[in-house]
C-alpha cells in the first residue's frame, strides 16, 4: 500500500466554517472552547464550526467525536453538500483532478457528486429513506437516477446483491420500509448508500437510538463492509466505543473547534487536551 506521501487524498477539507445567523466580526473571536460557548454574545449567531481542515485517504476511517452541539453533524452535512459553509473549501480527487472546490459547484453538479461519489447514512433512517417506498425501491432509486437508460433486470439483481451484503432477507425486498425494524432500516440505508459504489462514505451517528445488541450488529456490518471494500469513511459519533472500534484517526471537537487530532489509539490511550481526557474518563466510568 502506498504511503500518504506517495498518494493524494480522496477528500481534502480546507479551513471550513459554518455560522447560523447574521454573523458579525466578533463571532469567531468570542466563541470556542476557551469561551465555553458557540453562540456569539454580540449578534447571537451560532458558530457551528470554524477552521476545520483535514485530509481523508484511501481505506482510511476518520472519526469525528464530540458532545451534542460540538458541530460535528453540521460539518458532515456540509461535507455531503447538503448545506453550504460560510468559509473554506472542499476537494474530491475525482472532480477536476482534485482542483475544483465542490462548494462552488452548481446544485445540479452537487446532486451528481452526492449520487456518484459521496454517500451518507443518517442517524435517523427517516432522513435517508423514502418511507412511502418498499425497501428494494429505496435501494434501487439512486441506481435509477444514475442511469439515463436503466436496465431494470440488472438493477433488480444489484438490489438483491446489496440485500445479501447487508444481511437482509431478499424475500422482503418488496415489503414497505415502514414494516422494518430500526436496525433493519439502517441496513437498508447502508445498502442504498453503497448502491452506486461511492468513493467516500459518511456516517452520522449510525447506531444512535438502536438497542445495544442491534448497535453491535450494525457496527460489525459497517466494519466488515469497510474492510472488504477499502472504502474511505468519515464517521461522526459521541460514542468513544464506536470511535475506538471503527476508526484509525480521530478529530475531537468542542464548541465548533478541533481541540485534538491524531491516531485514534494514541488519543484514547494518552489524551492531551482536558476535554478529551474528560471524554475518555467518562467512557471508563
Amino acid at each position: 500500500m502506498a504511503s500518504r506521501g506517495q498518494c493524494s487524498p480522496v477528500l481534502r477539507v480546507d479551513n471550513v466554517g459554518k455560522i447560523y445567523g447574521p454573523g458579525c466580526p466578533h463571532c469567531v473571536e468570542l466563541t470556542g472552547p476557551e469561551h465555553g460557548r458557540n453562540v456569539c454574545p454580540k449578534c447571537l449567531s451560532i458558530v457551528a464550526f470554524h477552521g476545520i481542515s483535514f485530509e481523508l485517504f484511501e481505506s482510511e476511517v476518520l472519526g469525528i467525536v464530540g458532545e451534542s452541539g460540538s458541530g460535528k453533524s453540521s460539518l458532515l452535512r456540509c461535507l455531503h453538500l447538503d448545506e453550504d459553509p460560510c468559509s473554506g473549501s472542499l476537494y474530491h480527487k475525482e472532480v477536476d483532478n482534485g482542483r475544483r472546490d465542490l462548494f462552488t459547484c452548481s446544485w445540479q453538479q452537487k446532486r451528481t457528486i452526492r449520487t456518484r461519489l459521496l454517500a451518507v447514512v443518517y442517524q435517523s433512517p427517516h432522513l435517508g429513506l423514502r418511507m412511502g417506498l418498499t425497501a428494494g425501491a429505496n435501494v434501487a432509486e439512486p441506481l435509477l437516477v444514475n442511469h439515463h437508460r436503466p436496465n431494470f433486470g440488472a438493477i433488480r439483481a444489484r438490489v438483491m446483491d446489496l440485500f445479501n451484503r447487508v444481511e437482509l432477507p431478499t424475500d422482503r425486498a418488496d415489503c414497505p420500509i415502514r414494516s422494518f425494524s430500526g436496525g433493519m432500516q439502517q441496513r437498508v440505508q447502508i445498502a442504498r448508500a453503497l448502491a452506486c459504489n461511492p468513493s467516500v462514505l459518511l456516517l452520522d451517528e449510525p447506531t444512535s437510538g438502536l438497542d445495544v445488541s442491534v448497535q453491535a450488529s450494525v457496527l460489525d456490518l459497517i466494519r466488515r463492509i469497510q474492510w472488504d471494500t477499502g472504502l474511505p469513511v468519515v464517521i461522526v459519533s459521541h460514542d468513544l466505543g464506536v470511535i475506538r472500534l471503527l476508526t484509525t484517526r480521530t478529530l475531537v471537537m468542542r464548541f465548533g473547534r478541533v481541540v485534538e487530532a491524531g491516531l485514534t489509539d494514541q488519543i484514547l490511550s494518552d489524551p492531551q487536551h482536558p476535554y478529551t481526557q474528560q471524554l475518555v474518563a467518562s467512557a471508563l466510568t
